[in-house]
């Protein structure tokens, strides 16, 4: 089947994906804080090789997301259970997020970052990042189903594109921010975990009303033709 993309579109969802892993990357973690460390110790090179290495990960974690549910959008049954899976994950994820905020918590310490080169570090560490997920099919699925993400490979890979980009670029507010910045986030983390929680619970609101007043075959519908 041939599918028309306007420009408008092709922009849209490319911001959207860089959008969605630049303000993504921003909560510190395990990551962002290895990655300024490894700036400071080795050098700004280093660490954008470090950020370059789980960026890639993180791409092949997202491409395969994408297979998935592209197979799965074809299987109503099997395509609903990802949906109330997706939701109670983002309620999940709110809920931590608020918990967070509320206990004030900091950032998580960093890895060793003189075990592997940075590469191979950025790699490692991305690949046991058991968020990647749950993040990536819960707002892959939200932008399928508001029709801003299409199923069509053209499509996914300007989504992968943004995402790489602003994956990139969460890195090198770290990378060249150094701990000024993440000294700055940490004053601040509450209030970025709140954030983080309020829009994924908007989000979450407005699948289940999704969800409650349109029928299963409506919303596939939207998403395949």
């Amino acid at each position: 089947m041939k599918v028309q993309v306007s420009l408008q579109g092709s922009v849209t969802v490319t911001l959207a994906g860089f959008v969605i892993s630049f303000f993504g990357s921003l909560p510190l973690g395990t990551m962002n804080v290895t990655a300024t460390h490894i700036s400071i110790q080795q050098g700004t090179t280093a660490g954008l090789i470090f950020g370059a290495g789980a960026m890639l990960v993180e791409l092949i974690v997202v491409r395969a997301v994408l297979v998935g549910m592209s197979w799965l959008a074809r299987r109503h049954k099997l395509f609903f259970a990802l949906e109330l899976v997706t939701l109670v994950l983002m309620i999940a994820l709110s809920t931590a997020s608020f918990i967070a905020a509320y206990k004030m918590k900091g950032f998580s310490g960093s890895f060793r970052s003189d075990v592997l080169p940075p590469f191979w570090s950025g790699v490692l560490i991305s690949a046991l990042n058991p968020l990647h997920v749950p993040f990536w099919v819960g707002w892959s699925t939200v932008l399928l189903n508001k029709k801003i993400l299409l199923p069509f490979p053209k499509q996914y890979n300007l989504y992968i594109l943004g995402i790489g980009t602003g994956t990139m670029m969460g890195f090198m507010v770290f990378v060249y921010g150094g701990y000024y910045f993440v000294s700055q986030i940490s004053d601040h983390q509450n209030l970025l975990n709140c954030a983080v929680g309020m829009a994924l619970l908007i989000t979450a609101i407005l699948q289940i009303r999704k969800m409650v007043t349109q029928p299963l075959s409506v919303r596939y519908h939207k998403i395949l033709q």
